[in-house]
């Protein structure tokens, strides 16, 4: 099964935005870290977007993140959404239902197997979220050159707990 760089940009974009956590990202920034070509991300990013899967702010500070509900998207289901044809050969369904007609269809065993293997691989790709493999963030976000924010603890007075600026 071979998905297609469409696909494989939509991983890659929704990868990036959960390991990149708080705060926006730009296509600009995506791209250069993965290097991939801009126009490419733009489509793709309007999808996830039009999907629900990624939040975009206009404007001159403006960019993208994760929307909440998508760490816990499967990757089947992002791999679903962005692929146009699962059909491996002829006779398998496309995803309009149709499949071409093949001479030996009535007595075909290999139909089933591919059919069989066709399912297995989205069943593995459904038992992983977005969360699941965008950890761990530490090493991920080093190799596509993501500054970790470390929030900063001002001093407590005695016996006060330490509260996190924002």
């Amino acid at each position: 099964m071979r998905l297609t760089d469409y696909t494989d940009y939509s991983l890659r974009v929704l990868l990036y935005l959960a390991v990149r956590g708080e705060g926006l990202s730009t296509i600009q920034d995506i791209s250069q870290a993965y290097g991939v070509s801009k126009n490419h991300l733009m489509k793709v990013v309007q999808q996830l977007s039009e999907l629900g899967w990624v939040d975009t702010v206009r404007g001159r500070n403006g960019g993208l993140r994760l929307a909440e509900r998508t760490r816990a998207l499967t990757v089947g289901e992002v791999v679903r959404a962005t692929e146009n044809d699962f059909a491996l050969v002829a006779c398998l369904p496309d995803q309009n239902g149709e499949r071409r007609a093949c001479v030996i269809t009535p007595q075909c065993r290999l139909r089933n197997v591919l059919e069989a293997a066709r399912h297995a691989f989205l069943t593995e790709l459904d038992s992983h979220t977005i969360g699941d493999v965008a950890g761990p963030q530490g090493p991920l976000a080093a190799l596509l050159g993501i500054r970790t924010v470390i929030p900063v603890m001002p001093a407590a007075p005695e016996g006060d707990k330490p509260v996190p600026i924002a």
